[in-house]
């Protein structure tokens, strides 16, 4: 089942239900009573369980025809969730980890392999696959991060990893973007990022785990991530062999000392291969890449107009969930009119 969220002037925008090819939709309002309370999808993780059998009927009456339909448009959603609860980022490839603590002359963390990194982002404002990249300063260093994320129900405190799957209720892509010049100093208070996280945008959309079939297992997608720069493939990861921490896992972590409510969102971290033919996710292991390699760096951050482009494709070729397709732009703002008289 492939959900979405489509822009109608409020501010969760409004369910609807996507076919498999990508093309068309129906919405999930207004289909007979009984979905008269979903409209939109927190709305629908709020009452999960009464929720999703509708939606999979809804999703099986939109292949079969059975409802109306309108033409699916990736520029006309928002983020599947625009303002979510909780955005919780993990960093489970380690490789990652490894290469950006390099590049700011930092060694990895003790436990790094037994005890995962996470922070808490801001979600009360998330962007759409096709959302502008605006930046207030490009000399912050403006970095894509492409990932996996995964939407989680009510989940209790102390949850144990052996009893993650049944929170995980989608899937979906992250451009978790990032200022790198402006982390360091960040960091430096001890207490963590916050301005140098602007908002993470997310894919047109979310998915239930069953849509990857076999390529969904213990709690990691098994999937092809590419990233394209200005045209360029720069990336084509596995994003599940190298997980070394599952969403399983990561869900273990957090909830360890709390409650998570539905509607958070748990992020993977930058999808990274040791294989350096496989290419990167973000634009900082380049330039680390070229450090080791060359001796120097020869890539900048991203500038106004570049392009940075984010899809996942499975076994067959299929894109799973649509693509982030971004501009960056830098922020100019607007200059209130002095008022007459």
């Amino acid at each position: 089942m492939r959900l979405a969220t489509l822009r109608d002037g409020s501010r969760d925008g409004s369910l609807i239900v996507v076919d498999r090819a990508g093309e068309r939709f129906t919405r999930a309002h207004g289909q007979g009573k009984d979905m008269s309370s979903f409209l939109t999808l927190q709305g629908a993780l709020d009452d999960w369980d009464r929720a999703e059998p509708h939606l999979r009927d809804l999703a099986l009456a939109l292949e079969r025809g059975a409802v109306p339909t309108e033409p699916f448009d990736p520029g006309a959603v928002a983020a599947p969730l625009p303002r979510a609860y909780e955005w919780i980022d993990g960093s489970a490839y380690l490789n990652h980890i490894r290469l950006v603590r390099k590049a700011r002359g930092v060694s990895p963390p003790e436990g790094l392999e037994t005890d995962p990194l996470v922070y808490q982002g801001a979600s009360g404002v998330l962007l759409g696959a096709t959302d502008v990249l605006m930046s207030p300063d490009l000399a912050w260093g403006l970095d894509f991060e492409a990932e996996i994320c995964a939407v989680l129900g009510d989940v209790p405190l102390g949850t144990p990893a052996r009893e993650a799957a049944q929170h995980v209720k989608l899937l979906m892509l992250a451009n978790d973007v990032t200022y790198r010049n402006l982390v360091p100093a960040e960091l430096a208070k001890g207490f963590g990022f916050l301005v140098s996280k602007p908002a993470t945008a997310f894919s047109p959309l979310a998915v239930t785990p069953d849509e990857l079939g076999d390529a969904y297992r213990d709690g990691r997608a098994y999937l092809r991530l590419r990233s394209t720069y200005n045209g360029e493939v720069v990336g084509d990861v596995e994003t599940g062999p190298e997980m070394h921490f599952s969403f399983f896992d990561l869900l273990a972590h957090v909830t360890r000392s709390r409650a998570l409510t539905a509607g958070t969102i748990l992020g993977s971290g930058t999808v990274s291969n040791s294989d350096r033919a496989r290419g990167i996710s973000c634009l900082v292991e380049r330039r680390t890449i070229e450090t080791i390699e060359q001796g120097a760096v020869r890539t900048g951050y991203m500038r106004s107009g570049d392009t940075i482009r984010i899809e996942a494709f499975d076994e067959a070729g299929r894109s799973v969930f649509g693509a982030i397709d971004q501009r960056v732009q830098e922020y100019v703002p607007v200059t209130p009119k002095a008022s007459a008289g």
